[in-house]
């Protein structure tokens, strides 16, 4: 059942700028009257701009929480939630605005990434596959990012974690200290997916910079621009704490939030982002929280693999690794809540805008599959919730939002919305969730989804694909249909000649996303045959 964001009329006055906060109403299967009205009514208190928490783990599905099992979130899964315990994610939920269509229109980590950080689509990020040795993708220095925009509003801007924007560059030593040069003792690569950020362009305005790098959860190779947590090493010198990833980065953010060290100015808000590896793979005990595996999804509560994969599309089977990621998703959820303590601590909870999403999903067995990088909507569907108590009631959007969104969406929400880049293709939706009779912005029928050889749409029933054939890009290898509000689970494939009425609303509404994001298929016409783009 969808349902509009219910609330009550809010404002906020940030700085000197005036900033209106109207209240939702809610609906239910069609119209209700607004309870509140529809205009924000303006307050004395001069508040401070709020601060931005990102907390962003890699490769979490979306129904991998628990609140997706109580009213009223479960009314609006498609399908059958996770049994995931999660309280920290649940909280979050219960405080803010949960979307119930939020996708990555290219699952997969890099791609991904540089969309969520620029308001772009990969043509205009550089991003067009994972960042690797070998190819060149890498996120272009002169893309404006979330980092670069919140320093150039007066924030402190920081980010801890995983980045996996910068093309991997033989400048290390042996032991992945950074060179600068190829030229001995250089000439190593540091890691084939994704490398360590050197200061420069390319850290994009981060000011407090904490990058974990590699895929072992419990020994990454750390860097930063605060010695006091790299045992007084210097940026760029590699630091192996052999500390559970999250463990690690939570204490090192809690130590920024108090400022132990006088690491940033306490007179301005601050941007975080937290992005977290778990619970992206390796699995196993030595890639694992396995104190939270065995607690909540041994098999004293779960006796068999089917017991704790639950969905009609998955192979238990190939899902075997099911109870680390969990346990890894739980172990997330309890490291993040550890944050929102402080800040709850600190009186800073209430005025934070807190963003909980990931960069893609997880197949987790469905189709036979793990991992990421296919059109199917496990892969695609993200979490995606805003919390932020003194700006934003609780409640549930159906928005179609998509990775370029973001950007424009919490800049619109921090006042920001004059400020954000007329390059930027995403949507600011910070009105239609504070004021759903906001008529200016329109709710979007149809997200893009793109991979390397392939794209398509998703809509509120239908997803369209077409998958070029690897050996001639020219042509396509397969056109297919999914029905998903009598397929939830995407096992029927349907071919474009069994619903031609559908598949010409669908290719003509991809000709006009295509364009939206100057795609390159759109700039060479390419499969005009099929698609029918815009003139104009």
């Amino acid at each position: 059942m969808k349902k509009a964001i219910k609330g009550l009329i809010l404002s906020i006055i940030v700085v000197s700028v005036s900033f209106y906060v109207a209240g939702c109403s809610g609906q239910q299967k069609g119209s209700e009257k607004e309870k509140n009205g529809s205009k924000a009514t303006k307050t004395s208190l001069v508040k401070r701009p709020p601060n931005i928490l990102i907390i962003f783990p890699d490769e979490l599905r979306r129904y991998s929480a628990g609140f997706w099992s109580q009213k009223p979130y479960k009314e609006d899964v498609v399908g059958k939630p996770d049994p995931v315990f999660s309280p920290n994610i649940d909280r979050l939920a219960k405080t803010g605005v949960v979307f119930t269509s939020a996708i990555a229109n290219y699952s997969l980590c890099s791609p991904s990434r540089g969309m969520f950080l620029s308001g772009m689509y990969p043509e205009q990020t550089g991003i067009w596959n994972n960042c690797f040795i070998g190819r060149d993708e890498s996120l272009k220095d002169n893309v404006a990012t979330l980092t670069d925009l919140f320093y150039q509003a007066g924030y402190n801007t920081s980010y801890f974690g995983k980045c996996h924007w910068l093309k991997p560059e033989p400048y290390f030593d042996e032991e992945g200290n950074y060179i600068g040069s190829d030229r001995f003792p250089g000439g190593h690569y540091m890691n084939s997916f994704g490398t360590y950020v050197p200061p420069g362009l390319g850290r994009h305005s981060i000011q407090y910079f904490y990058q974990a790098v590699k895929d072992n959860h419990y020994d990454p190779y750390v860097y930063s621009s605060d010695p006091h947590t790299i045992d007084g090493k210097k940026d760029g010198e590699v630091y192996r704490p052999k500390i559970w990833s999250p463990k690690l980065e939570a204490a090192k953010i809690i130590d920024y939030l108090q400022n132990k060290n006088d690491v940033r100015d306490t007179s301005k808000p601050f941007f975080m982002m937290w992005a977290l590896n778990p619970p992206h793979p390796p699995y196993g005990y030595k890639n694992s929280d396995t104190v939270f595996e065995k607690k909540y999804y041994g098999t004293d509560k779960f006796p068999s693999l089917q017991d704790l994969v639950v969905r009609d599309n998955a192979n238990p089977k190939v899902a075997a690794y099911a109870p680390y990621y969990f346990g890894n998703v739980t172990s997330v959820d309890y490291y993040m809540g550890l944050v929102l303590d402080e800040l709850k601590k600190m009186g800073a909870l209430d005025n934070t805008i807190v963003i909980f999403s990931s960069d893609h999903g997880e197949m987790l067995g469905s189709h036979d599959l793990n991992g990421k990088n296919v059109l199917y909507t496990e892969s695609l569907a993200v979490p995606f919730i805003i919390s932020w108590p003194d700006g934003l009631q609780p409640g549930i959007s159906n928005i179609m939002f998509g990775s370029p969104d973001a950007l424009p969406t919490i800049m619109g929400l921090a006042g920001l919305s004059n400020k954000i880049p007329a390059k930027v293709q995403g949507t600011n939706f910070a009105t239609l969730l504070t004021d759903p009779s906001e008529s200016k912005i329109q709710k979007p029928t149809a997200q893009l989804l793109m991979l390397v050889d392939s794209r398509g749409i998703l809509t509120d029933r239908y997803t369209l694909g077409l998958q070029e054939s690897k050996e001639k890009s020219n042509l396509i290898k397969e056109a297919f249909i999914y029905d998903n509000l009598k397929d939830p689970y995407q096992l029927n494939k349907i071919s474009l000649k069994e619903k031609p009425d559908v598949a010409k609303e669908l290719l003509a509404q991809l000709g006009v996303l295509l364009k939206k994001a100057n795609d390159p298929w759109y700039k060479q016409k390419k499969h005009s045959d099929i698609i029918p783009y815009p003139s104009k």
